[in-house]
C-alpha cells in the first residue's frame, strides 16, 4: 500500500442528523423542526440532506409531502430519502420500502444494506447471495425509475475483518449497479489506522465515488473521517454538532475544517466556512439541545484563553495560541479572566467589551478577581458579572436603583402545598419604592417583587428573562451551612448573560445574581440612570 495520501480535490458532504443524528437520546424533532434544520444546512451549503425514513413514521411522511409541496427550499443540496433494500425473498417492484422511497419523490435515495455475513445470516437470516441480490434488484428498480442511489454498506468495517471476499463483492455489486458505496463504521469501533488500510484496498476496487459513514463510539469519527478521504474517500457523511446514536456520529462541524483548512480539501466552499460556528449554534437552538463549549473549530470555548502567558503572547501575536483564525469558522477569540489572569489579560478583556482601563484600573481588577475567586466566584463562566466588575474599577456605580431590604417568607400549608412571597423596598432615583410579590420559590418571588418596582421606571426591564438558575456547593462537608454558589442565564432576545453570586446564604447568593442580571440587561438596554449612585452587585 502507497505511503503516499492520495487527497481528491473535492469531497462531497452528506449531512444525516435528521435522520441518524435524530436518534440522539434526548433529542426529539418536529416536523417544523426538520424544515428549519434542512433550511440551515442548506444554507451551510452540504450537498445532501438525508431527510429521514418516509415509510417508518408519519413525520417522516409528512416531511417528505411538506417539502415536496413547496415548504422545504433547498437552493444548494439534495435532499435524500432513506430506506432499506427489498426483503430477502421478495421482489424489488412489490416492496413496501422501495414504494415508500419512490413515494417521497426526492432524486435522491440512500439505501442501507447488510455488508457483513453475520449480520446477512443473523439478522437478515439469509444467504450471502441473497444479500447481493437485494442489493442490484433494489438498486435497479430505483434507478429505472429515476432516481440516483446510494448504497450505505453497514457494518462494512467489521464484514471486511470477517470476510473480505464478501465485502469486495458487495463494493462490486454496487458500483455495477450504478450505486455510490458507502463504508460504514456501524458500531464505531474501528481505529484509523484500519480505516486507512481497508479504505485504500476499497478504493482500488471502486472507481466511482466512494463514501464513508463513522460512529463516535472509539471517539475517532472525525479522524477516521479525515483518514479515510486521505486514502481515496470523496463522499463523507456525518451530522452537524456529532448528534447521533449512543456517542453520535462523525461532527462535521471538525470534518469540513480539518478537509478544507488543513488539507486544502474542497467542501461546502470557502465562501461558506465561516458559517460552520452561527449555523451549529442555531441548528443547536433548534433542536433544543446545549451545544459542548468545548466542541472543536465552533465550540464558545474553542478559542477561549484563560492563562495570562497565553493572554500576553496573542496580545503581541494573534495566532501564538490558536491553530487557525477563529473567524475562518466564523468563531472569535475570548479572553477568559480568572485568578491566574495578569493585567494584559484583563486590558485585552476590556478591549473586547469596549472598556478603556488605565493601568492602575486594571491592576485593580487583576486583585479584586483574585480575592473574589478565592471566595468560591468563578468570572469565567459569568461575563455579565464580569463586566460590571470592570466597570465598577473606572468608578462606575449602577443607579438604577439602590436596594433598602428585601424579606422572603416561605409558608408551608396544611395541604403540603408551599407559597413564597418576597417583599421589597428599592430607591429608584429620589422615589421610594415597595412592592409585594408570590413565586414558587425565594428567587422567582424576589425576581416578581424587583419587576414590579422597577417596570414603571425601567420599562426595558420586561425584555430581560432569567432562562436558567444552577446553585452548586462549593463545600459539601459543611452541610447546609456550605457555601454555594448561584449562576443565572439570562437573555433580552438578542443577547445572553451570566451572573453570579457566592454566599453561605443562598437567598443572599441568588440576589447577588440576580440583581447583576437585571443591572446587565438595563445597561445594555440603554436604560437611564439616576444619577444617584447605588450599592455594587454586593460582593
Amino acid at each position: 500500500m502507497s505511503t503516499e495520501l492520495d487527497l481528491p480535490a473535492h469531497v462531497e458532504i452528506f449531512d444525516t442528523t435528521l435522520r441518524d443524528g435524530s436518534q440522539a437520546e434526548g433529542l426529539s424533532l418536529t416536523v417544523a423542526d426538520k424544515l428549519r434544520v434542512a433550511e440551515q444546512l442548506d444554507v451551510l451549503g452540504v450537498h445532501y440532506i438525508e431527510g429521514g425514513w418516509p415509510g417508518a413514521n408519519p413525520k417522516d411522511r409528512e416531511f417528505f409531502a411538506r417539502a415536496a409541496k413547496g415548504d422545504l427550499f433547498l437552493a444548494n443540496a439534495k435532499l435524500v430519502a432513506f430506506g432499506s433494500t427489498r426483503k430477502a425473498g421478495g421482489r424489488a417492484e412489490n416492496d413496501p420500502v422501495l414504494a415508500d422511497l419512490l413515494e417521497a419523490g426526492t432524486g435522491y435515495v440512500c439505501l442501507v444494506a447488510k455488508a457483513a455475513p453475520w449480520h446477512v445470516r443473523e439478522t437478515l437470516r439469509t444467504t450471502t447471495t441473497e444479500a447481493l441480490d437485494m442489493v442490484a434488484d433494489s438498486v435497479a428498480y430505483l434507478r429505472n425509475n429515476g432516481r440516483a442511489v446510494i448504497v450505505d454498506a453497514e457494518h462494512f468495517f467489521d464484514g471486511y475483518r470477517e470476510d473480505p471476499s464478501f465485502s469486495r463483492d458487495f463494493l462490486r455489486v454496487v458500483e455495477e449497479s450504478g450505486a455510490t458505496p458507502v463504508l460504514c463504521d456501524t458500531n464505531g469501533g474501528t481505529l484509523p489506522k484500519q480505516v486507512e488500510r481497508v479504505v485504500a484496498e476499497a478504493r482500488e476496487l471502486v472507481g466511482g465515488h466512494l463514501g464513508v459513514h463513522f460512529h463516535n463510539d472509539s471517539g475517532c469519527a472525525v479522524a477516521n473521517s479525515v483518514v479515510a478521504v486521505c486514502r481515496g474517500a470523496d463522499h463523507v457523511q456525518g451530522c452537524v454538532n456529532g448528534y447521533g446514536e449512543r456517542t453520535g456520529n462523525a461532527d462535521l462541524t471538525a470534518v469540513i475544517p480539518n478537509l478544507s483548512l488543513k488539507l486544502g480539501v474542497e467542501t461546502i466552499g470557502e465562501d461558506r466556512m465561516a458559517l460552520l460556528t452561527p449555523v451549529a449554534r442555531h441548528i443547536a437552538e433548534i433542536v433544543n439541545v446545549v451545544p459542548s463549549p468545548h466542541q472543536p473549530y465552533v465550540g464558545v470555548s474553542a478559542f477561549a484563553h484563560k492563562a495570562g502567558i497565553h493572554t500576553s503572547a496573542i496580545a503581541r501575536a494573534p495566532s501564538a495560541y490558536s491553530h487557525i483564525d477563529p473567524e475562518a469558522v466564523g468563531n472569535s477569540t475570548r479572553f477568559v479572566l480568572s485568578e491566574m489572569s495578569g493585567r494584559s489579560s484583563v486590558a485585552l478583556k476590556a478591549k473586547e467589551l469596549g472598556l478603556e482601563l488605565t493601568p492602575e484600573e486594571a491592576a485593580r481588577v487583576v486583585e479584586r478577581l483574585k480575592e473574589l475567586e478565592h471566595r468560591g466566584y468563578h468570572f469565567e463562566v459569568a461575563d455579565g458579572s464580569l463586566e460590571l466588575l470592570m466597570r465598577e474599577a473606572t468608578g462606575w456605580e449602577q443607579s438604577f436603583f439602590r436596594l433598602e431590604s428585601h424579606r422572603v417568607v416561605t409558608d408551608l400549608r396544611e395541604d403540603g402545598t408551599f407559597t413564597t412571597e418576597a417583599r421589597i423596598k428599592v430607591h429608584v432615583g429620589d422615589e421610594r419604592v415597595l412592592e409585594v410579590a408570590e413565586g414558587n420559590g425565594p428567587v422567582n418571588a424576589l425576581d416578581g417583587a424587583l419587576r414590579k418596582a422597577l417596570s414603571p421606571h425601567h420599562p426595558e426591564v420586561s425584555r430581560i428573562h432569567l432562562t436558567d438558575f444552577k446553585v452548586r456547593v462549593l463545600d459539601s462537608s459543611l452541610g447546609t451551612g456550605a457555601v454555594t454558589r448561584v449562576l443565572i442565564d439570562s437573555t433580552d432576545g438578542e443577547r445572553t448573560w451570566t451572573t453570579i453570586g457566592v454566599s453561605d446564604n443562598i437567598i443572599e447568593a441568588s440576589w447577588q445574581a440576580l440583581s447583576d442580571s437585571i443591572v446587565f440587561g438595563l445597561l445594555h438596554a440603554g436604560a437611564t440612570e439616576h444619577g444617584q449612585a447605588g450599592p455594587g452587585p454586593g460582593r
